[in-house]
């Protein structure tokens, strides 16, 4: 099924590691425990919101045991979200900066800028997010011409020229028959799977989907189940069991089955197994959705996803979706496929019916950026750009991999997760690189597996190999200093079979 060779990596650590995560959990929930008590005492300043007295015979607002995590543990390290620039998230960017006379319940800005901070955390994969004014003649012009609001949805008076000019362009560059844009790139999952799914449906999710298609997936009001990770037999018993058993307690047969995946998971850095994928719907004769929310543009010979990755037909997929807020640099996402799907979607998508319409300068911008990928523009920068990503990001993995870190994912995905795991680290590894005026994203639990705390690194076609050396430089020393080069060259942690996992979601 694969044309080129597949490689992803998902070192486990080892077990010394996962204690210590614990333990530091552990140590961090004891203190949590001890500081709630006496902030009920009156020992310690209460900052967190609490129930007035008056309201103590109501239903909570705010949960005790919900906020316990974001009072005691996120408190300590919320100086290291949340950080406002000052200039476009380009390769490099200004910082304002900040700090905590009370130990981040609030901040303060000390009108100091750090310039040049060279940006490892934005989206930015291709380098359309930049200022260059040549670059952006064609969207001032637009500005000029239709300003900057539309004031209207899709189905009344927000229909521009410039929205009918994107979607055949979309449409021409994923190889489909039509496409239809959206102004928000989150909305475009949670508001149109509820379009095409409903009660009576299944949906068959991977463990790792993002936000955005779990909220669709629960509003459409269909039976969920979750397959594990690119686990290609736990889907197939899924789909199994779906056309063999049917429907709970009435047996009948699914009115639909879909199949919810990504192109690149953005936390993870792996990319889907879509020949396989493509491979089980058609034998079960299921539809396939997919999010290449992060891939499009991020990979493939000339940028168009991992349906070119994989040299398959986007005839291959049912659904194809993507945004328009990473490798193009702009905002929004789109819906593309057959003519017959988008023209239903036009009509019962909720976004198209309640949400106002894309502003016409971002419209350009992505017309723009497009454009450049294709060869339009009279130029091979687009497919330059492509190149250089790739490149980039096989440099960066390979010299990761070389100093001793574990790091998860494909080697081709721009989107590099470095496993930090303990939670004292979390902070310590983001302060100590913006320092060296390196700024970073690092994610911990909940939204990662506990023991899994990361720094996420995206790689950009715009980073010089200069600047990737100096972010290199940087994580060799402070990966001694830190003591995060864990890596044994163990296999995968990932095993070849897991255990079923089913969701359901029923009236």
């Amino acid at each position: 099924l694969y044309k080129k060779t597949f490689i992803e990596h998902f070192e486990q650590a080892p077990m010394y590691v996962a204690v210590l995560t614990f333990l530091g959990f552990g140590v961090g929930t004891i203190f949590g425990y001890l500081r709630d008590f006496m902030r009920a005492w009156g020992l310690e300043k209460r900052n967190v919101a609490t129930e007035r007295e008056q309201q103590k015979d109501f239903v909570p607002l705010y949960q005790d045991f919900e906020n316990f995590y974001t009072r005691n543990l996120y408190m300590r390290i919320r100086d290291n979200w949340n950080r406002p620039i000052c200039s476009v998230p380009g390769p490099q960017f200004d910082l304002m900066e900040r700090v905590t006379d009370d130990y981040n319940w609030t901040f303060r800005f000390t009108g100091r800028t750090i310039k040049n901070v060279i940006n490892m955390g934005s989206y930015n994969y291709l380098g359309f997010a930049e200022t260059d004014v040549n670059a952006l003649k064609t969207v001032t012009i637009e500005l000029q011409k239709y300003g900057t609001g539309i004031c209207s949805t899709r189905q009344e008076m927000g229909t521009l020229d410039k929205h009918v000019e994107l979607e055949k362009l979309v449409a021409k560059f994923l190889g489909v028959e039509d496409a239809m844009v959206f102004g928000m790139g989150f909305a475009t999952n949670s508001m149109n799977i509820p379009a095409l799914v409903g009660k009576g449906c299944l949906i068959l999710s991977d463990e790792l989907n993002h936000t955005s298609l779990v909220l669709g997936a629960r509003l459409s009001g269909a039976t969920i189940r979750i397959f594990k990770h690119n686990n290609m037999q736990s889907l197939e018993k899924l789909l199994r069991d779906a056309i063999i058993y049917g429907q709970p307690r009435s047996h009948r047969a699914w009115r639909k089955i879909i199949i919810l995946v990504e192109g690149i998971y953005s936390m993870e850095g792996s990319i889907v197994r879509l020949p396989e994928i493509v491979s089980l719907k058609k034998k079960y004769k299921a539809y396939l959705y997919l999010d290449e929310a992060h891939s499009i543009g991020a990979v493939g010979a000339t940028g168009r996803g991992v349906v070119e990755y994989f040299g398959m037909s986007p005839d291959d997929v049912d659904v194809l979706m993507g945004t328009f807020t990473k490798s193009f640099g702009a905002a929004g996402g789109y819906i593309a496929g057959k003519k017959d799907l988008v023209d239903f979607l036009r009509t019962h998508s909720h976004s198209a019916v309640y949400a106002t319409s894309m502003c016409p300068p971002v419209a350009e911008q992505i017309i723009r950026a497009m454009k450049c990928l294709m060869g339009q523009d009279g130029t091979t920068q687009g497919l330059q750009r492509v190149r250089q990503l790739g490149k980039n990001t096989r440099y960066f993995r390979r010299r990761l991999h070389e100093m001793g870190f574990i790091i998860y994912g494909n080697d081709d995905s721009p989107v590099v997760p470095l496993l930090l795991y303990m939670p004292g680290k979390i902070g310590a590894f983001a302060r100590r690189m913006l320092e060296k005026n390196i700024g970073v994203v690092v994610v911990g639990f909940p939204a990662t597996p506990i023991t899994e705390s990361r720094a996420r690194f995206c790689v950009s076609a715009a980073h010089t190999r200069e600047m990737l050396d100096t972010v290199l430089n940087a994580l060799d020393e402070l990966g001694d200093f830190l003591h995060l080069k864990y890596s044994r060259y163990s296999k995968s942690s990932h095993p070849e079979l897991y255990e079923e996992t089913r969701l359901e979601l029923e009236d």
